[in-house]
């Protein structure tokens, strides 16, 4: 059973879930969060075109901001998106510019393709960013040329986020949702919840769904419910 159900069956009968939106987040460069965990990865974004080598890969748990600076470094490089399969055209599209290839360590790709595009990018100025949930050592690379590519890129660590940050990204993730939510409930929430990024968007989504659901602000007594169904239903999963 889904936690949103869960939280759902605390209610009387003809209370109902509202449907489920997509919110877009806010990607600009002013919407960036900002704390020591994340100062050496938009560093880097912020230092192109003069990075220390031509392939820079942003590697961090989910959540944590990847897209959101690969999406500026679009916007400063005019970098285009691929995926380094055979017959992409990946190598090609390296040659005449930047390239981004996101969720490298998720997404199927080519050994022998993606070493024709770092090479592209070596060979013509250009410049790659990658990003990944783990460093580059951990991805099913069979290809030692390859390997060796990847082992001379610049690797950068966005770690987990500290009690501001995570402040920060939980207020941020309700204002993407058009929702002002009092500091002291945010504070009560931070206190409460998983430190992390992931973690902060379940929170923030199941909490807007309930509250839509009654139809009610967003309360301290809300937050609380949510958080108690949450990590009750971890606990009860540990322990099975």
């Amino acid at each position: 059973m889904s936690e949103i159900k869960k939280l759902a069956m605390r209610r009387a009968a003809g209370e109902q879930l509202p449907l489920a939106f997509d919110h877009d987040a806010a990607l600009g460069r002013e919407d960036l969060l900002v704390s020591d965990r994340q100062e050496a990865a938009i560093a880097i974004i912020d230092a192109w075109p003069t990075w220390p080598s031509p392939v820079v890969i942003l590697a961090g748990p989910p959540g944590s901001g990847k897209s959101h600076l690969a999406d500026i470094w679009r916007s400063l490089s005019g970098a285009r998106d691929i995926v380094p399969v055979s017959g992409s055209g990946a190598a090609e599209l390296a040659a005449q510019g930047p390239v981004v290839f996101e969720d490298a360590d998720r997404t199927e790709f080519s050994d022998t393709e993606l070493f024709h595009v770092i090479n592209s990018v070596r060979e013509n100025a250009t410049g790659l960013l990658m990003t990944s949930r783990g460093w580059p050592l951990s991805w099913p690379v069979a290809l030692p040329d390859l390997r060796s590519r990847l082992k001379a890129a610049t690797t950068v660590e966005i770690g987990e986020p500290d009690e501001q940050l995570l402040a920060q990204l939980v207020f941020k993730l309700f204002a993407d949702r058009q929702l002002i939510v009092d500091d002291r409930i945010i504070d009560y929430i931070v206190r409460r919840m998983e430190r992390s990024f992931a973690a902060a968007q379940r929170v923030v989504e199941a909490i807007d769904r309930l509250a839509m659901a009654r139809q009610t602000r967003i309360s301290r007594s809300v937050a609380a419910e949510v958080l108690n169904t949450l990590y009750d239903s971890q606990l009860d999963e540990g322990m099975s």
